[in-house]
């Protein structure tokens, strides 16, 4: 028997599952704590949070607490692993997008033309000094954590959580979810979809399933939920670093299962930036993955979990999106 909730964080929704329905309260506390701790350290809409003032900097070094410089540590692994396909310098293309704030304050179309292509200044220009404690970027240089500090969010909080009640725990911040602890009989039902919403308020858009996890993370990445108008184009808020402007490739939805949910969302987030023969990339890397072509043609690469056909509430892994 598990028991679940709902609510909304990091400007995106919020699941928490126990096995043991007597924890769920106590966790539910330590989440939003966890939370809302990230969301200072992390957050570019907030003028009061660490990652404005490395900003702000002017290219000096800032002291910055452990939860950013781990969030940082994270975002740098990711620019590495994917061949900077993942770059947390991407903030001043965003705000150039438009998406200069919380999403649920972001107007939905605007009539300014489109900025011209760039590439972004790249993550090689960020200086994490971890025993000083301080991070260092050029001036000018803006970040944006939005690609990792979610899916790292939930591997920290399962691993905390799990540990400190002594049960199963599953954290699903918009579509990256993290379990740690026992899993329930069967392992955890996840349904991968492509839209954003509580799993028992909105049926799937799109091609869905529904798996089973016993460990590690999941995470999709897709450019289907966050989306506005800017120029006269739709945008989405995945961009491409060689460009500054949102990816365009094949793919509109990538889930992929690994480890943790950290090094599933890169993964995920990189088969979109990179376009075609993603598939192929996944699947020499060893990940299980599937991949939602723009015309809804769903692909898997080996080791893929097997849908789950059994009854029963599943927890959501929609489409991510930038926190």
């Amino acid at each position: 028997m598990t028991a679940a909730a709902d609510w909304r964080a990091l400007g995106t929704s919020v699941r928490l599952v126990t096995t043991d329905p007597a924890a769920l309260g106590s966790c539910r506390r330590l989440l939003a704590r966890h939370l809302a701790e990230v969301d200072a350290a992390c957050s570019r809409f907030r003028q009061d949070s660490e990652l404005v003032a490395v900003d702000n900097s002017a290219g000096r070094p800032v002291e910055v607490g452990p939860l950013l410089a781990e969030a940082l540590a994270v975002a740098l692994r990711a620019a590495e692993a994917t061949d900077g396909a993942v770059d947390p310098t991407v903030g001043s293309a965003m705000n150039a997008l438009g998406y200069d704030r919380d999403f649920s304050r972001l107007p939905p179309d605007v009539r300014t033309a489109l900025p011209a292509a760039r590439p972004v200044p790249g993550w090689r220009l960020v200086t994490l000094d971890r025993t000083a404690g301080t991070v260092t970027v050029p001036p000018g240089v803006r970040l944006d954590l939005g690609a990792t500090a979610k899916a790292w969010a939930a591997d920290t909080a399962a691993a905390k959580l799990a540990e400190a009640v002594g049960c199963g725990v599953l954290v699903s911040l918009g579509g990256d979810t993290a379990v740690a602890g026992p899993p329930p009989g069967g392992g955890w039902r996840v349904r991968v979809q492509d839209a954003t919403g509580p799993v028992d308020e909105m049926p799937a858009r799109g091609p869905s399933t529904t798996i089973r996890i016993r460990g590690g993370g999941l995470a999709t990445s897709g450019t289907t939920a966050r989306r506005w108008r800017r120029g006269g184009e739709e945008l989405h808020h995945i961009v491409d670093p060689r460009t500054g402007l949102p990816a365009r490739g094949p793919w509109r939805t990538v889930s992929v299962a690994a480890a943790t949910c950290a090094d599933a969302n890169a993964a995920g987030t990189a088969a979109l930036v990179n376009g075609a023969g993603a598939e192929h990339r996944l699947a020499r890397l060893g990940l299980p993955a599937r991949l939602v072509a723009n015309d809804g043609t769903v692909v898997t690469t080996p080791g893929w979990p097997t849908p789950s056909s059994e009854p029963g509430p599943a927890s959501p892994a929609p489409t991510g999106a930038a926190a």
